[in-house]
């Protein structure tokens, strides 16, 4: 399928490389290295991996380019997406970003989204994947960068930034150094306030547009950007891993004696109870939904499993029966404004 109108293609499924950052947990190269290689033997001829300076402070994007290069993978075999606006610092103690989410790291790293910066995490991304090149680019977590304004004179000026960043990226582009221009953000309203200033290609919204999660709001603005030939990629569509048995909800750690978070394992319960009716696999329901909203091109997946990506990239060619869609529906389970619709043709 193809990007929006960028003309790029993409499969239904890019390989999330943020478990290659030690994400929640350390992992040996050894393990990183079979990950990779599972997903290398599902897209043998179309891959795409996504990445980010900001996983593990660059170490996700130092270990993607080792095991291409190791494996010697063609680099017209495959795309880099790499979400700019973080780069590598000093570690000092812990690391100060996202704390007790990534384990073993050697850096810390620090936001800096500015003309200068996104070209500063660029170049330092593409040293980091040693001879490979990334050809998607965004600005990543520009949510997180506004909601550090202290006030409204400092956020117009973060918003101000985000927009020098662009204009980086804008000019990469036309130099022929990139494919195409995104953004990542986990605030869809901050995809739709850049959107209003910016010209991009495609959209990666994550934590946004789930099983569980799912704005009528945003499914209009979704509606909107396939209209207007903006490619979507919907990621972080297991919220973290709780959707699927973890204990991580969007990067936060759930305790079921808090309200709210007692309010999410009623739900997952409820979702698993259907699911073993239907004999449907959790993960392959939170793919379908996320994969049938309305101008995604494809999903960004995670896994630290070989199993899982290939049993992933199978759920994402394989529709669920209506009947699993129509009790969702009847429990209560996705949204009353999703009611008319058929889950596989929505």
């Amino acid at each position: 399928m193809d990007l929006g109108k960028t003309g790029i293609r993409v499969p239904s499924m890019i390989f999330g490389t943020s478990s290659l950052g030690n994400l929640y947990e350390a992992y040996s190269y050894e393990q990183k290295l079979e990950l990779i290689t599972a997903a290398l033997a599902c897209f043998p001829n179309e891959i795409v991996f996504d990445s980010a300076g900001k996983y593990g402070a660059g170490l996700a994007l130092e270990t993607l380019g080792q095991a291409l290069n190791e494996l010697q993978v063609p680099k017209d075999k495959l795309l880099i997406s790499n979400k700019l606006g973080w780069k590598r610092a000093p570690l000092v103690g812990e690391p100060t970003f996202e704390k007790d989410v990534w384990k073993d790291l050697s850096y810390d790293a620090v936001q800096d989204i500015s003309y200068q910066g996104i070209l500063t995490c660029f170049e330092e991304g593409n040293a980091l994947l040693k001879g490979y090149d990334s050809q998607l680019v965004s600005i990543h977590d520009p949510d997180e960068y506004l909601d550090k304004a202290d006030s409204p004179q400092d956020y117009e000026q973060r918003f101000a930034d985000i927009l020098d960043g662009y204009a980086a990226l804008e000019e990469l582009k036309q130099a022929g150094k990139v494919k195409a221009v995104g953004v990542g953000s986990k605030n869809w309203k901050v995809i739709q306030k850049i959107y209003s200033q910016v010209k991009l290609d495609w959209v990666m919204i994550a934590n946004s547009m789930t099983i569980y999660d799912h704005p009528e709001e945003l499914f209009h603005f979704m509606s909107k950007l396939e209209k207007e030939g903006v490619g979507i990629i919907n990621s972080a569509v297991f919220q973290s891993g709780f959707l699927v048995g973890g204990d991580y909800f969007d990067y936060q750690k759930m305790d079921r004696k808090e309200p709210e978070h007692i309010k999410k394992y009623s739900w997952r319960t409820k979702f698993f109870q259907i699911c073993e009716t239907h004999s449907v696999n959790p993960a392959h329901a939170c793919i379908q939904f996320a994969l049938q909203l309305p101008g995604v091109n494809s999903l960004a997946l995670n896994s630290t499993s070989a199993n899982r990506i290939q049993a992933n990239a199978k759920y994402c060619d394989t529709q669920l029966p209506d009947s699993f869609w129509e009790e969702m529906k009847a429990q209560k389970l996705i949204a009353d404004y999703l009611s008319e619709f058929n889950l596989n043709k929505i």
